[in-house]
């Protein structure tokens, strides 16, 4: 794991054109909000989005949701944009897309400005992490 400074992005593409290195090699953490008031990660690769019929699949239930800005903060100790599982006051679940595994990914390092660099199938070990298909094209 190694971590590297670079300038605010305004957006991921922005954030991946600063790095050097394609969208999809920005791998996004969502912090998910279940109807229990509980939460999962769910590492979704830059040029993808989530599948919510995919996820809700995997995960076994009929509602999940992005919880607003507060609540994100609140159940990771991370503001949006910045939210990883690695350092997250709350091990939530991680649901990891199938596309990441074998990769080196950078992520979000938890602060604004700075990048994680990190072979994911270590963090999909450390978190024993569920990989799937769990995301779709960008539309």
């Amino acid at each position: 794991m190694s971590f590297r400074q670079r300038p605010a992005a305004k957006s991921l593409p922005e954030a991946a054109e600063l790095l050097g290195i394609p969208a999809s090699g920005i791998v996004k953490t969502l912090v998910v909000k279940r109807s229990d008031d509980t939460y999962l990660f769910a590492l979704v690769p830059g040029d993808r989005a989530i599948s919510w019929p995919k996820l809700r699949a995997v995960v076994g239930v009929n509602k999940l949701r992005l919880p607003e800005p507060d609540l994100a903060l609140a159940a990771t100790g991370y503001e949006r944009g910045t939210i990883v599982p690695v350092g997250s006051t709350t091990d939530w679940p991680v649901f990891a897309d199938e596309r990441i595994v074998g990769e080196h990914i950078a992520m979000g390092a938890g602060a604004h400005g700075y990048s994680m660099f990190v072979d994911a199938d270590d963090l999909i070990a450390a978190y024993a992490a569920t990989v799937a298909d769990i995301t779709q094209e960008t539309a």
